[in-house]
């Protein structure tokens, strides 16, 4: 007889037997501990973390993820207690559950008010990142079903979700849920203005459907000519939101958002992703300085692919995104794709795309089942920062590290350094190390010296130069970004010896 959880055990990658035991039980559980208890729409309360379980078994998250997405809100909805979870489930569950539960008893009111619900989310999110996962498909299913909610409280989770979890969501290169969840909040927040762009893009893409559908089919063509035989294609517009920022951006010339629709070529390796992008420019003319290649630099949150926009003999100018399987996989789930946890696998068999991508910028945190959870290193540096500052300075590193957007600087040695854009070399050198800020003198970037008030650039190569009698002065910190330079700023100042 089939059973309830039944697909969403079908929705995992290769669930052993005792994956299947532990998801059906814990089910039974929830739906038993929950009881008579309803959601707003009337549907029974086991609909709720049914959705996020099978969301997180499509995301490939582990089983101890997707049983605590199924128990995440009976200790604080039921009778069950952390205690009959940890008999029944183990510690990790336990964490999990728990740490997720602490995050929902408090109430965001915006990031100058309550500070104290970021500070849980960070420090639960740092111990082990699988607790954010949970959070944002729980989040996802809230504000798919937020019709059913009164009015203010609408308006207070859309909010919420844009300024904390969409930002969460874009920094670990999650795609597809950030742009779900920006989407979502955008209607609520915003509902004429998201009316309008979605009337827009929706006439847009219907006056253009067969124009882009025949320049497809001339781009298979011209790839299978040059040689490609494995290859895939899909079409993209873009999202609500981001259209009608980018809109606004280019003061309402639609024609002037290059991107507004996007074919995407997926091939099996790298090398087929500079081919195709040959082929592409052999039959399509390039728009001059639209062309990236974030597969030699990646976007600061993992995201690789090559981009060019062409103009096409319709008249219409389309992006072209060009990746392999795995980078699409990436794109759309980030630091997740290749989450692959199984706790009957050593921590050492496991690496994350990021682990790979960019050592410096992953650290490896076990948990009590031994499995590898991959924490990336802002992430850590920030959760530290939480529990060194009072609420004052903890808004200041939200606003200046977290939620800023991020950019990639190297060393001379070709090392990453992740930092927020319009960092300077004074946060470069001290995100390397205290000293080497401490000593700083001056730096070199891209091989020129430059001032050290200086805003970087994403790709820059940056050196800096220190002395032994090198010291930092008061007016680094009006120019330094981050919330750790400023703090060991501060913290060489007072070592100075003050003039008599």
């Amino acid at each position: 007889m089939p059973h309830p959880a039944d697909d969403i055990i079908a929705s995992m990658q290769s669930p052993t037997a005792e994956d299947r035991v532990l998801i059906q039980k814990a089910y039974d559980v929830a739906k038993e501990a929950h009881g008579e208890e309803k959601r707003k729409s009337g549907e029974p309360y086991i609909t709720h973390p049914h959705a996020i379980a099978l969301r997180l078994a499509k995301l490939s998250m582990d089983r101890d993820t997707i049983v605590a997405g199924i128990l995440h809100d009976t200790v604080e909805d039921t009778t069950l207690t952390l205690d009959d979870i940890k008999k029944d489930f183990g510690a990790t569950v336990t964490f999990l559950v728990e740490s997720v539960t602490k995050l929902s008893n408090i109430k965001y009111r915006g990031l100058d008010r309550n500070i104290e619900s970021l500070r849980r989310l960070l420090v639960a999110t740092a111990s082990d990142i699988r607790v954010i996962v949970i959070k944002l498909a729980d989040r996802l299913h809230n504000m798919e079903t937020i019709e059913f909610v009164a009015p203010e409280k609408q308006k207070r989770i859309a909010k919420e979700t844009m300024e904390v979890y969409v930002p969460i969501a874009g920094r670990l290169g999650m795609g597809a849920i950030r742009k779900r969840l920006e989407d979502l909040a955008f209607k609520v927040l915003e509902p004429k203005k998201y009316a309008e762009t979605f009337r827009t893009l929706k006439e847009k893409r219907a006056e253009q459907e067969k124009t882009l559908l025949e320049i497809l089919k001339d781009m298979k063509r011209d790839l299978a000519e040059g040689g490609m035989r494995n290859f895939k294609t899909e079409t993209r517009i873009k999202g609500i939101h981001s259209f009608a920022i980018k809109l606004e951006n280019k003061d309402g010339h639609i024609d002037k958002v290059y991107d507004l629709f996007a074919i995407r070529i997926i091939v099996p390796t790298v090398e087929d992703c500079y081919k195709a992008l040959g082929i592409v420019h052999a039959h399509h003319t390039a728009v001059p300085g639209r062309i990236k290649d974030y597969i030699a630099t990646p976007k600061p949150n993992g995201y690789r692919s090559l981009h060019t926009v062409i103009m096409t003999g319709h008249g219409l100018a389309v992006e072209i995104q060009i990746r392999t399987e795995e980078m699409h996989a990436e794109s759309q789930y980030g630091v997740v794709s290749h989450f692959g946890y199984k706790t009957n696998e050593s921590a050492s068999s496991k690496m994350t795309y990021m682990q790979w991508l960019i050592p410096r910028l992953m650290r490896t945190k076990k948990v009590e089942t031994g499995v590898a959870a991959p924490i990336p290193k802002w992430l850590t540096d920030l959760a530290k920062a939480v529990g060194d500052h009072p609420s004052k300075s903890l808004d200041e590193a939200l606003k200046e590290d977290f939620f800023a957007e991020r950019m990639f600087a190297f060393t001379p040695k070709g090392d990453v350094v992740d930092l927020p854009v319009g960092a300077t070399p004074v946060d470069f050198a001290y995100s390397i190390h205290s000293d080497i800020g401490d000593a700083m003198v001056g730096a070199k970037v891209n091989g020129k010296m430059m001032s050290i008030e200086s805003s970087l650039h994403n790709g820059d190569k940056v050196e800096i130069i220190t002395k032994k009698s090198g010291s930092p002065n008061k007016k680094w910190l009006e120019f330094a970004k981050t919330t750790s330079a400023k703090k060991h700023i501060r913290a060489a100042l007072l070592k100075k010896p003050h003039p008599r």
